[in-house]
């Protein structure tokens, strides 16, 4: 499937836009797809891992790391795994049309960091069936759950920061 071409004005601007929301938001839609497959606690090697999936194209980067629950976006910090790749090569490998190591291969696909950690991953995604990925419609309850983990896992989001006004309130 071939995808047209990002606009560039576009992409600058993206790429200075903050990286939370965005991060929230696809970590949002991880739990809703995978959070009941993956997590800390299915497999502990990402308790308290960062990941941080770069879209070259696009210009967006996405910071998240799994907690027990599922997924939940990261203010800020260091990966210890990051993934860089183009829309199109990031949408292949979702829709599994591609295989990871091909785009690897073909310096279509880096890694960087924690490669153990990229290859429990790809190994993990691999082992699951293909109704795992389908899309789905989740119900309300777990909307609310995903959206949760978002704004009241045990971080607080950059935005959440209590301003030495609001310190001496409390």
């Amino acid at each position: 499937m071939k995808l047209p071409a990002f606009p560039e004005p576009l992409r600058a601007v993206l790429a200075r836009l903050p990286h939370y929301p965005a991060s929230a938001a696809f970590a949002t839609l991880l739990t809703l797809q995978l959070g009941e497959h993956i997590s800390a606690v299915s497999l502990p090697e990402l308790a308290g891992k960062k990941i941080k999936l770069r879209i070259q194209d696009v210009g967006v980067t996405l910071l998240f790391q799994a907690g027990p629950d599922g997924f939940f976006a990261c203010g800020n910090g260091e990966a210890d795994l990051t993934i860089t790749a183009t829309a199109p090569d990031f949408l292949s490998l979702a829709l599994r049309r591609e295989d990871p190591d091909t785009l690897f291969f073909s310096r279509r696909l880096l890694m960087e960091g924690d490669t153990e950690l990229g290859l429990l991953l790809k190994n993990t995604l691999d082992g699951m069936g293909k109704h795992v990925l389908e899309p789905r419609r989740p119900s309300f309850p777990e909307i609310i759950h995903a959206l949760k983990l978002q704004f009241f896992q045990n971080h607080r989001p950059p935005f959440f920061h209590a301003s030495q006004r609001d310190k001496n309130l409390i």
